[in-house]
């Protein structure tokens, strides 16, 4: 047997919190049992004056990579030029880069510049555009991906997105693979509800995540009068850390007079508590406005939960309509309520639940591996 490759994998990871640090542990952990792995991260990802929250998590850890290297301060090119010495030192066959925000474009501009052309480069392209756009993104990113050799990217508008910046970009589209690290005491639906204090008749529904304008809450939260209106003991879990318009979402609550059936978790949830909210749940809401994937999903098929999604970016590529969940246009409040009520009015739980088991194969890690060995020309 020849010696394994060596590859350098570049990102997030625990214990840094979020979807791209998971994703980046979840990577290495498909690609360390083939490929000599060294996973680098970050000694500070954000500067506080850009990111004001907690940045890291220690409460739980599930996603913990023993030896992963914080090795890059995003904001000091010595630090970064040091760092480019050290890998292009170690003569890797591969070097992966995450992208997901612009933000990083300085410093993996001057990282890839310094490791050359003879050093293969692929960039995994969580977003291509940052969800939020801004002046200069496109600029930024053409920064990057222009020093990029291969490129994965999780949703046919991301892909389209990327042949704007690169018309020659070689790239695969792969679903994002699912994120079944969550489960880690297999609850029953009865024990994660006892925990959560909700009873077992109740129809729930669940909105989970960082809580942003794109998100579209508020288009859910306008739907909660319709679908209460229609179904008997239903209720709404929405779990995550708003930010300073909160009060926005709660006078949206008091407007549709819907405070007895939506309970607002708002909080970052740790690693370890994610399970309880997904094994108690029916059906996971996704209202986004905009979107090019998302983990959430993810979670939810890990847990064999169908979900609602809006026809935006990568999710009707994951959701298929009418097996999996119900895809339905955005910013309209009616159709996630006839959405909810269809479901529950139609008992679609366990024929929904066992299609979006029979579609797992389709969010595998190892076809995400074997989607980027088919890229690279490393396919045995």
């Amino acid at each position: 047997m020849g010696q394994k490759k060596k590859v350098i994998l570049i990102g997030p990871v625990y214990p840094y919190k979020g979807g791209i640090a998971h994703n980046t542990s979840l990577l290495y952990r498909t690609l360390v049992p083939k490929y000599d792995v060294t996973l680098i991260s970050y000694k500070m990802q954000y500067p506080r004056f850009l990111f004001k929250k907690e940045q890291k998590d220690f409460s739980s850890d599930l996603f913990r990579i023993e030896d992963a290297r914080f090795l890059i301060h995003t904001a000091n090119p010595f630090n970064i030029v040091r760092v480019a010495g050290q890998i292009r030192s170690m003569h890797p066959d591969l070097v992966i880069l995450q992208w997901w925000h612009p933000y990083f474009a300085p410093c993996y501009r001057i990282l890839t510049g310094i490791l050359g052309k003879r050093i293969p480069k692929l960039v995994i392209c969580h977003n291509v555009f940052p969800h939020e756009r801004f002046p200069m993104d496109r600029f930024l990113t053409r920064l990057v991906l222009k020093q990029g050799d291969y490129f994965i990217v999780f949703s046919q508008s991301d892909g389209q997105d990327l042949l704007q910046v690169r018309p020659d970009a070689r790239y695969r589209r792969n679903p994002l693979p699912i994120f079944n690290v969550f489960r880690q005491k297999n609850m029953t639906k009865e024990e994660a509800r006892a925990r959560l204090g909700e009873k077992t008749e109740t129809k729930l529904l669940l909105f989970f995540g960082f809580v942003r304008e794109y998100k579209g809450l508020k288009h859910l939260l306008r739907a909660m009068p319709q679908i209460r209106e229609r179904l008997n003991d239903v209720k709404l879990l929405a779990v995550g850390a708003f930010g300073e318009d909160r009060e926005e979402y709660m006078e949206l609550i008091r407007a549709g007079r819907v405070g007895d059936c939506v309970e607002i978790v708002d909080s970052y949830v740790p690693d370890g508590e994610v399970e309880k909210y997904f094994a108690a749940s029916d059906l996971v809401v996704l209202p986004y406005e905009s979107a090019t994937q998302s983990g959430i999903v993810q979670i939810a098929y890990a847990f064999g939960k169908p979900v609602i999604a809006t026809n935006v970016g990568g999710l009707p590529d994951v959701v298929t309509a009418g097996k999996t969940g119900y895809v339905v246009e955005p910013r309209r409040p009616e159709l996630l309520a006839e959405a909810a009520v269809d479901f529950f009015e139609g008992n679609r739980q366990a024929e929904m639940g066992e299609n979006v088991r029979r579609e797992a194969w389709r969010f595998d890690w190892d076809r995400m591996r074997e989607q980027i060995e088919d890229l690279l020309g490393w396919s045995e």
